[in-house]
């Protein structure tokens, strides 16, 4: 059977029109869905990718980018989930298509969340001479590249990594106005006290008089109860 006439018989056989109502409450911005339980978008793209493994990593993206390209929030999962599993394939070229992924195609957080953890992720901490290009994202009119440029280092920094870069990151996005970027740094900082709990301390006294409501809590969640009682003290 053709891939994507399998992919799209498994959607038909499973979509929901419930679900797909119910999934909208999840968003803010409003989103195309076919109506796919979780589950069942994962069980879709593990079970199809067992159809192209063997192709080249360029036709399977080519296949990443017909689900871009549909619009649809589950198509999307489709995508990341097939470009993550190229991983120990990726090289410095992949970085311009990811880019562009991001830029032309992601709506919504789920999907901007789900690519730029994993995929994203992934890239930067095999070849880190690309994390200046964040420092770009952080300043795009694209309010889904600013967010990009934040969560795609969540995965690092639970490792540890990229400190002075998130950091960065953090000034340049400290005072967006759209929450979904607020929240995307927010959680940001949040992962960074993993190692670095003192540091981001510091970073949010220091900058809590300017700081958004919405992305201070957010980097103060695992904070220790003093500490949180503090960031959240309002100056007079």
């Amino acid at each position: 059977m053709d891939v994507l006439q399998s992919v799209y018989s498994q959607i038909n056989l499973l979509k929901s029109q419930v679900v797909a109502i119910t999934s909208q409450r999840f968003f803010k911005h409003e989103i195309n869905c076919h109506g796919l339980k979780s589950a069942d978008s994962e069980k879709i793209a593990n079970e199809n990718f067992e159809l192209v493994k063997h192709l080249s990593k360029k036709e399977i993206y080519d296949y990443c980018e017909i689900f871009w390209k549909s619009g649809m929030l589950e198509e999307s999962f489709f995508a990341c989930n097939w470009a993550y599993r190229m991983r120990k394939q990726f090289e410095p070229s992949d970085f311009t298509l990811f880019e562009r992924w991001i830029d032309t195609y992601v709506n919504n957080w789920a999907s901007c969340d789900t690519f730029c953890n994993h995929t994203v992720g992934e890239f930067l901490e095999m070849y880190p001479e690309f994390l200046p290009e964040l420092f770009r994202w952080a300043k795009s009119d694209n309010l889904w590249m600013r967010r990009a440029a934040a969560v795609s280092l969540i995965i690092p920094a639970r490792k540890g990594l990229f400190k002075e870069e998130i950091f960065r990151i953090a000034d340049i996005l400290l005072m967006d106005k759209e929450d979904m970027v607020q929240k995307g740094y927010g959680w940001m900082l949040k992962v960074t006290i993993k190692y670095y709990l003192q540091d981001v301390f510091d970073y949010v006294m220091d900058k809590k008089s300017v700081m958004p409501r919405t992305a201070l809590r957010y980097a103060i969640e695992k904070m220790p109860a003093e500490m949180k009682r503090e960031a959240m003290k309002k100056e007079f």
